[in-house]
């Protein structure tokens, strides 16, 4: 009887432990499911990381930012036109890809639209029978450069906008884009809504330019606000937040006035239920279009680089607006400007120096609560000269970090203390330049279990060092 009830004892507690097994990996796995996560067109974005935007139109020859609509279409003559000039500079920049406005709030259409008479068609440029997204698109492709289209819903031009006509007028245009120029790997939609020509605002049907987006072409991304896809920053200076979510909330929310705020845009949603990263835009000169008398305002080399520090050191992606000239070529200055800061780039991150670091410990998670973290701990072979440490998160598995203390150590003595927050696809964090025997990246809070993927370490010119917040 006793050996009977001794078996029955043993035989409970191995149900009871393999139970309890099987609760904890069932609440780790739901944990892990309830992250968004990137679609693998997402991804693909991530590690584009940068890219060129080219502001150009009517605006460029009446140096203007906003047309109003009333231009005679014949003011639209880049006689020098050259998108292969446009690409090689991309090219030559570490840019990966070119987004063109193909129709600005003004109505004026660089591709011959049959749903407008304000177009390239109605011009005296190449006698009317010129296409810009036809040579900027051909152009990328044998660049090997991927082609995305800014198209603006407002229209200052266009007599039915203002009615719900106008919304089968964009949803054509659109068709005509995806169906002449594809692939398109980005369209980016400008929520602007304003007056047209008939003293009415459009009511954008934005439910149905989604559908028609995803029936044309499913692996576009698509830009707003509020995405669905990608999210704008909240800011045109190029600048991500400190603290930078790949999450955001949308229900409630519409593109343009009905957006979030924009320090949500920044910063994002830490427990969003869509997979929305951050875009920031920023214009190489003051203005968007171009403008002969801005050519002094064109970006160094050292302010690009920041720039690249603060968005895709953030987590978010860069997308640098370049505006070709009146001939419809991108100046020398710019263009000058654009190679120096590629150079910079990779002179700045061309020596790893933790390369041969030894890890020492690797990211492990408390079972109970993932909120008390110890992280990876490398040892160097010999003191190395430090300023810049390169941290990336496997967001596959969604984006899970939120703080995190970086501890820069020599000789057993913490020179640095850095503590940050979100890591994502990249954080780029910089510092006063010291020597340093083992980097400890210690993570105090995170919603699951998170995992760094390759640490790199830099020494990058001093001057270059970027104040965090």
């Amino acid at each position: 009887m006793l050996l009977r009830f001794y078996y029955f004892y043993c035989m409970m507690k191995k149900i009871i432990a393999l139970f309890c097994i099987c609760c904890y990996y069932n609440l780790f796995a739901q944990n892990s499911i309830n992250h968004p996560l990137p679609s693998n067109t997402q991804l693909v974005w991530h590690d584009m990381e940068f890219y060129l935007f080219v502001h150009f139109g009517p605006n460029t020859f009446t140096n203007k930012e906003w047309g109003l609509g009333n231009e005679p279409e014949d003011v639209f003559n880049p006689t020098q036109l050259n998108c292969s000039q446009w690409c090689n500079i991309a090219k030559a920049a570490g840019a990966r890809g070119i987004i063109i406005t193909a129709k600005h709030h003004d109505g004026f259409c660089l591709w011959p639209s049959k749903f407008s008479t304000h177009t390239v068609k109605e011009s005296k440029w190449r006698n009317g029978k010129g296409d810009v997204l036809k040579e900027l698109s051909e152009a990328c492709k044998q660049n090997g450069l991927k082609f995305g289209v800014y198209i603006s819903p407002w229209d200052r031009n266009h007599p039915q906008y203002g009615t719900a006509a106008y919304n089968d007028v964009f949803v054509g245009m659109l068709k005509e884009l995806f169906q002449r120029y594809g692939p398109i790997y980005e369209l980016w939609w400008d929520g602007a809504n304003g007056e047209g020509p008939n003293g009415k605002k459009q009511v954008y049907d934005w439910d149905r330019f989604k559908r028609t987006v995803a029936e044309l072409s499913p692996n576009t991304l698509v830009f707003s606000d509020i995405g669905p896809h990608i999210r704008w920053t909240g800011n045109e200076k190029g600048i991500a937040g400190f603290t930078n979510w790949n999450l955001l909330d949308t229900a409630g929310f519409t593109p343009g006035a009905g957006a979030p705020s924009a320090d949500t845009l920044n910063t994002g949603n830490i427990y969003g239920k869509n997979w929305i990263p951050a875009e920031c835009d920023v214009s190489i000169r003051k203005g968007w279009f171009y403008h002969n008398d801005e050519d002094a305002t064109v970006k160094t080399p050292q302010q690009l680089f920041g720039l690249y520090l603060k968005s895709v050191g953030r987590g978010a992606n860069l997308l640098l607006n370049v505006p070709p000239n009146d001939k419809g070529l991108i100046s020398a200055a710019d263009s000058a400007s654009l190679v120096e800061f590629k150079k910079l780039k990779e002179s700045c991150f061309k020596t790893n120096l933790l390369k041969q670091a030894m890890i020492i410990n690797k990211v492990h998670t408390n079972k109970t609560d993932f909120k008390r973290e110890v992280g990876i701990h490398l040892q160097l072979k010999k003191p190395v000269l430090i300023n810049c440490l390169v941290l990336r998160e496997n967001i596959r598995n969604g984006q899970l970090i939120k703080k995190m203390n970086i501890l820069v150590i020599n000789n057993g003595e913490v020179v640095h203390t850095i503590p940050i927050t979100t890591v994502g696809h990249k954080r780029i964090i910089t510092f006063t330049r010291t020597e340093a025997t083992e980097i400890a990246l210690v993570i105090t809070n995170a919603k699951g279990k998170p995992e760094l993927l390759d640490t790199e370490g830099y020494l990058i010119e001093e001057n270059l060092v970027e104040n965090e917040k």
